[in-house]
């Protein structure tokens, strides 16, 4: 028989399919880069201009499109109010589902949706964050002419600290401190955010707001003594905040450090996307790797730096574990955490 008259012999089933598989990463990406061309992408925040939200999102918007397949456009809106309740709850319920809406939200929306149910009435799970910029412990900030200078006169004088609502990280750590370590504060919620807060610090509205520790690190108030950290929450201390406590290490009764802790537990979160999971998995799949490589990207981090935003980034599927932890947590350290709040 000639070798041009060999037989035909089908290809094995096992090859067949290794085809088949070699050939669907590149057509999701395909698929992915046909639907992204020509859109915008929405980053959702629910919180004011000039805070750490808006800093980061804006960051990201600048640069985010160019490592998404298709190169769409990316945009900011501001949805504020309920300390950004309302804009996850738009995302969750009634925003697009199909890639173009994301968010960038409290860390603590999983906190929210466990011990105010009332109020977080959303799946956490239901997310799929897409990475971390940077990990947010929170740093409560004192006026220098305060009326109490250290933490012990803490326990013995009055302090008056400013919060927005009592959903935000800001009034549940005064909470704590107040309701398990004998602290006296005078809690005043209300302000719309945080340019607000720092304003009602500087007149002398209040003595202590709790905010990102990422949003005022570089601040000229903060640099010049007229503000200083002296407690921070999160559940390791900050780099740069060595000296400062932790809220944990102010309590005594081991029960009570586990719910400081655990009402801690989101800082790990931080500033993070997401994107709601009903959309499609390769999408999800682009959307991550390209938060991943605009953190690496030398432009995206010289951007960074010039804008003082703090740079130490997790990938999506990590802070996935972190926020799934988190909903994991046992139904008694919730219950507490639920009722120091109230």
């Amino acid at each position: 028989m000639r070798i041009d008259q060999a037989p035909f012999r089908p290809l094995s089933l096992a090859a067949l399919c290794a085809g088949l598989l070699i050939g669907l990463p590149a057509r999701a990406q395909n698929a992915v880069e046909q639907f992204y061309r020509g859109k915008t992408v929405t980053i959702l925040i629910g919180h004011p201009a000039g805070g750490s939200y808006d800093l980061y999102a804006r960051l990201a918007a600048g640069q985010l499109g160019r490592f998404i397949p298709g190169h769409p456009q990316v945009v900011v809106q501001s949805r504020p109010g309920g300390s950004g309740a309302g804009a996850v709850q738009f995302l969750y319920g009634y925003g697009p589902r199909d890639g173009t809406l994301l968010g960038l939200f409290t860390e603590t929306v999983g906190l929210i949706q466990l011990s105010q149910p009332e109020i977080g009435k959303w799946r956490v799970q239901d997310f799929a964050y897409l990475g971390s910029f940077a990990n947010v412990n929170s740093a409560f900030m004192m006026r220098k002419d305060s009326p109490a200078k250290t933490i012990d006169d803490m326990h013995r004088i009055e302090t008056k600290v400013g919060c927005n609502s009592r959903l935000g990280q800001s009034y549940v750590n005064y909470a704590v401190l107040k309701t398990y370590g004998g602290f006296k504060f005078h809690i005043v919620c209300g302000y719309p955010g945080s340019m607000e807060y720092s304003m009602a610090l500087a007149r002398g509205e209040v003595d202590i707001i709790s905010g990102a520790w990422n949003a005022w690190r570089r601040r000229p108030d903060v640099i010049d003594g007229s503000f200083r950290p002296v407690i921070q929450s999160g559940l390791k201390r900050h780099r740069e905040l060595s000296d400062v406590p932790l809220m944990q290490e102010l309590l005594d009764n081991p029960k009570h450090r586990q719910v400081a802790e655990f009402l801690s537990s989101a800082s790990t979160i931080g500033r993070a996307l997401l994107v709601h999971k009903a959309a499609p998995a390769e999408r999800i799949a682009a959307l991550r790797e390209a938060f991943d490589a605009m953190v690496k990207d030398p432009v995206f981090i010289m951007e960074a730096e010039r804008a003082g935003a703090e740079l130490d980034p997790t990938p999506g599927v990590e802070v996935q574990k972190i926020s799934d932890a988190i909903v994991a947590t046992p139904k008694e350290i919730v219950d507490l955490a639920t009722a120091v709040q109230k």
